[in-house]
């Protein structure tokens, strides 16, 4: 199995967790266990012990008021005293609803107690009502007594136990909470120290081979594109070093196509011209290629100079970058070069290249004439010399543009494409103003037999 960053980091992450599980899973069942003590000793212990006591106390309260009952013969207390019997009665059917008291309680053998002694309250009830009144203490201070006496033996020696059983639950609690927190101490320490050096190993393991990629980045910075990093791994590392590789060929060739690009505008020059043509031909997608060149420019070079000319060739790059600009989310898809001189290129998509072609040649038109003296716009043209040294009239500057549309079927190779381009530019150039001509546009007039129209063939 192929041992990546990502799995190395899981196996590490993996390995703590599986730890750090082990402790939290001790920690939660030494809780649970302690929990369950805790129940116990509250719902259970202290239940017991608290009935117990209120179910004494409750005895004695009957016994009191049978007591008082004998001596007074009063109807209240006969009425108290089964108001306590009611309770108790009570007491004991919540002990029977609870199956750990019943174990512990017997309370069957307490009802049993406690309805006989009842019933002796019964029989000394008659005897008071027949006058025979030492007969009825008699049989209270022994028969009665004696019931209330194992009843509240009974109810003492399940309060004793409970807390009994709650002091001893309350010592293993102490014991339990003592020795889980040292485990649990133990596994976290084991847990951090483990997790430590597995992420100082991962790491070490992570930052020797970038460490690597930072030196090569330092090299390829200094415009050493030749320099490759040693790591040969199989991981995202080993990945990332090959796609460095690929980085640094591929800054290599941009690096070349900046030399290449026109220092004038700034745009591509001609090995990315011929590259992008090259490649949309590849793609077999249809495309425009528009050949853009300036008529006259030469005359108005002479006549203002060189630096007023690359202004205008400056100008005519910022034209086009603002024409594409008008339309942002097309923009990935339109390439702009320059030639050199005064001729462009854009190519696109055939519709989108129309567009950006009838926007030059609009903009062009309104702004070219700033770069004229007053006295040239006045006129409408300028005096200069041509190729033989005879002063001229020539018009104020125009633009021409002539678009060749292919889908990788008809050309064979950029050059040819280009070839073509500049021949239909040539043909455009004789029309008079600004004006942009397409290759489907120009056959129809070549073929209405038009005596100016040049014929050609394509590659």
């Amino acid at each position: 199995m192929k041992l990546t960053i990502s799995r190395k980091l899981i196996l590490t992450h993996f390995a703590m967790a599986l730890l750090a599980v082990l402790a939290v899973v001790y920690a939660l069942d030494r809780f649970r266990t302690l929990n369950d003590l805790a129940f116990k000793i509250i719902h259970e212990d202290f239940y017991l012990i608290n009935t117990s006591k209120s179910m004494i106390d409750t005895l004695l309260a009957q016994e009191n008021a049978e007591k008082k009952y004998l001596v007074l013969r009063d109807p209240s207390f006969e009425k108290i005293f089964r108001q306590r019997g009611r309770e108790f009665e009570g007491a004991l059917k919540a002990l029977q609803r609870r199956p750990f008291a019943v174990s512990k309680a017997n309370p069957e053998r307490l009802k049993e107690l406690h309805n006989r002694y009842q019933s002796l309250f019964q029989r000394e009830r008659r005897l008071i009502s027949e006058d025979r009144i030492e007969e009825a203490f008699t049989l209270s201070e022994k028969e009665s007594r004696l019931l209330i006496e194992r009843m509240a033996s009974q109810l003492r020696s399940l309060q004793q136990n409970a807390e009994k059983e709650m002091d001893f639950r309350m010592n293993t609690i102490n014991r339990l909470g003592t020795t889980a927190s040292r485990i649990t101490l133990v596994l976290t320490a084991v847990t951090l120290i483990i997790g430590l050096l597995l992420a100082m190993a991962t790491t070490i393991n992570i930052s020797r081979p970038l460490k690597k990629l930072e030196k090569a980045t330092e090299r390829i910075g200094e415009g050493n594109f030749d320099y490759r990093p040693d790591i040969a791994r199989h991981d995202e590392i080993g990945s990332l070093a090959q796609a460095f590789g690929y980085m640094a060929e591929r800054l290599k060739e941009l690096e070349a196509l900046h030399l290449d690009a026109s220092p004038l505008t700034g745009l591509p020059g001609n090995l990315a011209i011929e590259k992008e043509i090259g490649r949309r031909l590849s793609e077999k997608h249809l495309f425009s290629l528009c050949h853009v060149d300036l008529d006259n420019f030469k005359p108005f070079a002479d006549h203002y100079g060189y630096a007023w000319g690359s202004e205008v060739i400056k100008e005519v790059g910022l034209m086009l970058v603002a024409a594409l600009g008008r339309r942002p989310d097309l923009e990935n898809d339109v390439f702009l070069g320059h030639i050199g001189g005064d001729d462009f290129v854009i190519i696109a998509d055939p519709r989108r290249a129309e567009e950006i072609s009838g926007e030059m040649v609009r903009v062009f038109d309104e702004q070219i004439t700033r770069f004229y003296s007053e006295k040239d716009r006045n006129k409408g043209f300028i005096i200069a010399r041509d190729r033989q040294g005879i002063y001229r009239k020539y018009p104020l500057m125009t633009i021409t543009i002539a678009i060749v549309t292919d889908d990788g079927q008809r050309f064979a190779n950029p050059l040819v494409m280009a070839k073509r381009a500049a021949t239909l530019k040539e043909y455009a150039k004789a029309m008079p103003g600004s004006n942009y001509i397409k290759e489907e546009d120009f056959e129809k007039e070549a073929g209405s037999g038009a005596e100016s129209a040049p014929s050609f063939k394509c590659s």
